[in-house]
């Protein structure tokens, strides 16, 4: 860390700092960076509030205008970038200043998993703002300058503490994905008509009674007209929505009271390819389920339907096997992708793997679960199988099996507990990407020195001390290598002789040199840096 907060003493716009800025002083060279993408990722960093530094970044003269003025001209100050997304998520802060309004040009603003419980009144001054997260916080309210925000297409709210959705909702006419899920909710305004631009609404997991009186669906879904995915899972509904949409989809109505399915709510449904209703009441299936004619995932499970087994008058496509009751089959076809992520589950169930069929699957996604191990019959796929993604796990190690998955390209095993690969994987003759951020590696993996394919290396937030600059040479496709938060004492000056690599990721180490000051300037002035320190 010490080069950090050596630099951030050289600033001298001390009126514009807070004293208690150190555990979230944010690194020089990545707010130069930002200044010329016009992007700022600071996640994942541990601030308890944003520093001056963030707000002011296109107003202030940036240092190095100010300490030498013969800089290149790629490094004409003059010549920056307007910051246009801003991530904050998965830090602490409990609140947003009302200097957010210093960025007016942002578009994307990312403040998910915080401790927030309020807004500034100043967000609405964004006006060119487009997506807005903000799930995973504590909000109650917002302040009404919210609604003014005419740009905005994605609104997230979800995991938070809200009971009320005001009526100034309706004024957010360009939204088309909305999601309001984990809420408090009793009910929706009925100005929520209004976002005829809607393609996505989420409302599980909310208190929603409105729905409870057979007639009286709120008449405001029945208007957006562009809606294609709704999900109002795990409310209290005791019927189907009837819902005139002419494009809806997917309609999610699992974890309710539903006991009827009429007829006439059907008709309206004749666009639907997918009708999720499991954990619920229903007894019988009405004839007129044979007009859905699109649909190809009917999800029944936990219902109290008598003769499910088949003998009786339903229609074929009335019962759901329970592998399409966790997997989508339409995806496995027409995809090629095997999706069964964020589940929270300890294993995969082997229905998902026997919904394959024969199908060759490309892409596999396992991510946000709870797994301890990789999936044995994983291996059953192994002829087509080439992106693989087990983040977001509990895996300490890979089997050796996981070398018989020849067609591999990618593997993505961040956010897991690894502290090694087995040399096996050197058989992984078509890998180009791996990704082992947020792991427990304390050594750069040996292995990885001999796949000859690999194009990118993501190996950064674990605690690596050092890396082999000859192996690493002899990786001749190698572009990318993200090292960023490891224990990396020393750069070693013959790292400079990797010349195939476009982006070498340094931030967050410990050593002394290079300094911050080329490290922000770019791979290609590391590289050169190194290479006039090797020995001769």
């Amino acid at each position: 860390m010490s080069r950090f907060k050596r630099g951030a003493k050289v600033d001298s716009r001390a009126g514009f700092r807070t004293e208690k800025e150190e555990p979230g002083a944010v690194p020089y060279g990545l707010l130069k960076t930002a200044r010329k993408s016009g992007q700022l990722n600071l996640s994942g960093r541990g601030l308890t509030e944003v520093p001056q530094s963030v707000w002011r970044l296109n107003l202030d003269t940036p240092e190095e205008a100010k300490q030498n003025l013969s800089f290149g001209a790629d490094d004409r100050w003059w010549d920056q970038t307007d910051l246009t997304k801003l991530l904050l998520s998965s830090n602490k802060l409990e609140a947003l200043s009302e200097d957010v309004k210093l960025l007016p040009a942002l578009t994307v603003l990312d403040v998910h998993d915080n401790q927030l419980t309020s807004l500034p009144t100043s967000i609405g001054e964004l006006q060119h703002l487009q997506k807005l997260s903000l799930s995973h916080n504590k909000l109650k309210e917002f302040p009404e300058e919210i609604w003014s925000l005419k740009n905005l297409t994605c609104l997230q709210l979800q995991q938070n503490l809200l009971e009320h959705l005001p009526e100034g909702v309706g004024l957010l006419t360009n939204l088309d994905d909305f999601d309001l899920s984990n809420n408090q909710l009793t009910a929706v305004p009925d100005s929520l008509g209004n976002l005829n631009h809607l393609v996505k609404l989420n409302l599980s997991h909310n208190k929603l009674k409105t729905y409870v009186l057979l007639e009286s669906i709120p008449p405001v879904l029945s208007q957006m007209a562009s809606l294609e995915q709704l999900y109002l899972r795990h409310n209290k509904l005791r019927f189907l929505p009837e819902l005139p949409s002419s494009r809806l989809k997917e309609l999610h109505v699992g974890n309710n009271q539903i006991e009827v399915l009429e007829a006439e709510h059907l008709k309206h449904l004749s666009t639907l390819s997918v009708l999720e209703l499991r954990d619920n009441k229903v007894k019988t299936l009405p004839e007129e389920i044979k007009l859905l004619q699109g649909l190809e995932r009917l999800d029944l499970v936990n219902n109290d339907i008598k003769d499910s087994d088949g003998k009786g008058d339903e229609p074929d496509t009335a019962m759901t096997l329970p592998s399409q009751a966790k997997i989508n089959v339409h995806t496995i076809k027409t995809r090629k992708t095997l999706d069964y992520s964020e589940k929270q589950m300890a294993c995969v169930p082997d229905d998902v793997f026997d919904a394959v069929g024969s199908e060759p699957v490309a892409s596999v996604n396992f991510s946000k679960n709870q797994l301890a191990a990789v999936p044995p019959r994983v291996v059953e796929l192994k002829d087509s199988v080439s992106d693989i993604n087990l983040g977001f796990n509990k895996l300490t190690s890979l089997p050796l099996e996981f070398c018989m998955l020849q067609q591999l390209a990618h593997i993505d095993l961040r956010n897991n507990l690894l502290t090694s690969l087995p040399m096996e994987i050197e058989a992984l003759m078509k890998l180009r990407s791996i990704t082992l951020s947020f792991n427990r590696f304390k050594l750069f993996p040996e292995v990885l020195y001999r796949v000859p394919s690999l194009e990118t290396i993501l190996i950064s937030n674990n605690q690596v001390g050092a890396i082999n600059p000859l192996q690493l040479k002899a990786l001749d496709k190698l572009s990318t290598l993200d090292l960023q938060n490891n224990d990396i004492m020393q750069v070693p000056p013959e790292l400079g002789n990797c010349t195939s690599l476009r982006a070498l990721m340094l931030d967050g180490n410990p050593f002394r040199n290079p300094r911050a000051a080329i490290v922000s300037r770019g791979t290609d002035a590391v590289l050169e840096y190194l290479r006039s320190r090797i020995p001769t």
